[in-house]
């Protein structure tokens, strides 16, 4: 609503009058976030445990030198790490940026200037002499210009990049827990394809010693060429299986070069086997512990506090801006002459500018902060749902896959000892080599899906790490730049979660 002239005159003299006080006219809206609905406790909780967080370097705790030196080397060299920290860099910048607009700015002048006046247009002693005259001026100064900040707007800009800033610093944390959670996923592959190739290996030996038996039998009369045509077929598709799997384990290997920031040929780790992995379990607290401990959550905060504080600039647009304009300096014909009380110049100015009709361009502005703010709320809660699924789809993938392998773990045991009875029982010539042939391909079926699920295991525990923030913990302040002429310099402690002032 445009208020009356006079109004709009008398609401600015008293607005003026309070802007002397601390803290002036706040338009900004208080910053109060509301993750929504919080949980009382996760689904897959189990009563009475106690919470059990992520170690801050969790990867060392699955006792495995080579997936430390992966993961830190990944934390140290990464691109998209090196993405994040540049992107902290622009942020800090735009905070300086915003900075500066608090502040006065000063400008220092000088000038020197000659001028020959020739007969013609000197004056009319010159002319008659026909002469000419040099006509020389010096003036040197300083210009100083400061916009009042009686809105705020100026302090609401320097709000919203402050808490940009703190969003990048929250956003590197999710960048560096995704790269090492995505380089032990990386690693627990490679291990569990090195197991599948071993255990393909040591059913194909078995299965030519089974070959050499028949053939032994064949020579003797007591097998035909079908048994044999068999057996060979079964140690052929066995062999041909060997290479998809080695193929499978370099391409793990040499992800792990995009994924730690070096060329593949740089990666000279082997692997060893999955089983000889610890795998310390963790328990998650309650859920509203949670989202203190999700650096994905926390930079969704950071960002709704700056699209709060964008609202108040938007607010503060509505108002009439004040200038004040100063220079001081001096001014003469010689310049030896120039510093001197007959020279000096001084001069003062206040300006004001006050919207009056700009066709709804800044109500649209103040509507769009409002739209961007409201979405950002949506992504902010989204962010803490998210939380809350990633942990419970964590903890009952642990649960149930952990049970899962013992009982693979027992057929296998079944399987290796129906294996071989029937070996034993075909060399005695007791059983025909269909039998073997089908204990066989059993057994191998269950050493693989062992192996595939001991890996699910580990992804699950690993996805659990990730769901409760991998150790990483939303302090009660964070070290930002403070704004120096030259420089940015750490030193500053701002209070996350509350209204940033």
């Amino acid at each position: 609503m445009r208020l009356p002239l006079g109004s709009r005159c008398c609401v600015t003299v008293v607005c003026c009058a309070l802007a002397v006080l601390p803290g002036g006219c706040d338009l900004g809206p208080a910053f109060a976030p509301d993750p929504g609905a919080i949980p009382v406790e996760f689904r897959d909780a189990q009563p009475g445990k106690a919470a059990v967080w992520p170690d801050e370097a969790w990867w060392r705790g699955f006792a495995s030198p080579a997936l430390t030196g992966l993961v830190e080397t990944a934390l140290a060299h990464n691109q998209d790490l090196a993405a994040a920290v540049a992107r902290i860099r622009q942020a800090d910048a735009q905070l300086r940026i915003a900075g500066a607009s608090l502040l006065p700015s000063a400008n220092a002048t000088g000038n020197a200037s000659w001028q020959r006046v020739g007969a013609a247009t000197g004056s009319a002693s010159s002319r008659a002499r026909g002469g000419s005259v040099d006509l020389h001026s010096y003036s040197a100064g300083l210009n100083a210009a400061y916009e009042l900040d009686f809105w705020g707007k100026a302090a609401a800009g320097r709000q919203a990049a402050l808490a940009n800033a703190v969003f990048t610093r929250f956003d590197r944390q999710t960048v560096a827990l995704t790269v090492a959670t995505n380089v032990a996923t990386a690693w627990f592959t490679a291990l569990a394809l090195a197991d599948r190739i071993a255990i393909a290996t040591r059913n194909l030996a078995d299965a030519q010693q089974v070959l050499a038996v028949v053939r032994g039998r064949r020579d003797a009369g007591t097998a035909n060429d079908l048994d044999l045509a068999q057996q060979e077929t079964f140690v052929a598709a066995s062999r041909a299986a060997l290479p998809n799997l080695r193929n499978q384990l370099e391409q793990a290997i040499v992800g792990l070069g995009i994924l730690t920031g070096q060329p593949p040929n740089a990666i000279v780790v082997r692997p060893g086997s999955l089983t000889d992995l610890a795998l310390p379990p963790v328990a998650p607290g309650l859920p509203s512990e949670l989202l203190t401990r999700r650096p994905d959550v926390a930079a969704a905060e950071a960002a709704l506090q700056a699209k709060n504080a964008n609202i108040a600039v938007a607010r503060a647009a509505f108002f009439p801006a004040i200038q004040l304009t100063g220079s001081d300096g001096f001014q003469a014909a010689s310049l030896g002459t120039l510093i001197g009380p007959g020279g000096a110049l001084m001069s003062l100015a206040a300006g004001l500018t006050a919207p009056i009709f700009d066709g709804g361009t800044l109500r649209g502005q103040l509507e769009l902060a409002k739209g961007q703010y409201d979405e950002q709320l949506a992504n902010y809660r989204k962010a803490v749902l998210q939380a809350f699924t990633d942990t419970d789809n964590a903890l009952t993938a642990w649960r149930y896959i952990s049970e899962q392998e013992i009982l693979e773990g027992e057929a296998v045991a079944r399987a290796q000892r129906a294996a071989t009875i029937a070996r034993a029982q075909m060399a005695a010539g007791t059983v025909d080599l269909t039998t073997v042939l089908t204990v066989e391909t059993t057994l191998l079926n269950n050493e693989d899906t062992l192996a595939q699920v001991r890996l699910a295991r580990a992804e699950a525990l690993l996805s659990l790490y990730k769901a409760l923030g991998g150790g990483w913990r939303k302090a009660d302040n964070i070290t930002l730049p403070t704004l120096s002429p030259n420089r940015l310099e750490g030193g500053v402690a701002l209070p996350i979660g509350g209204n940033i002032r």
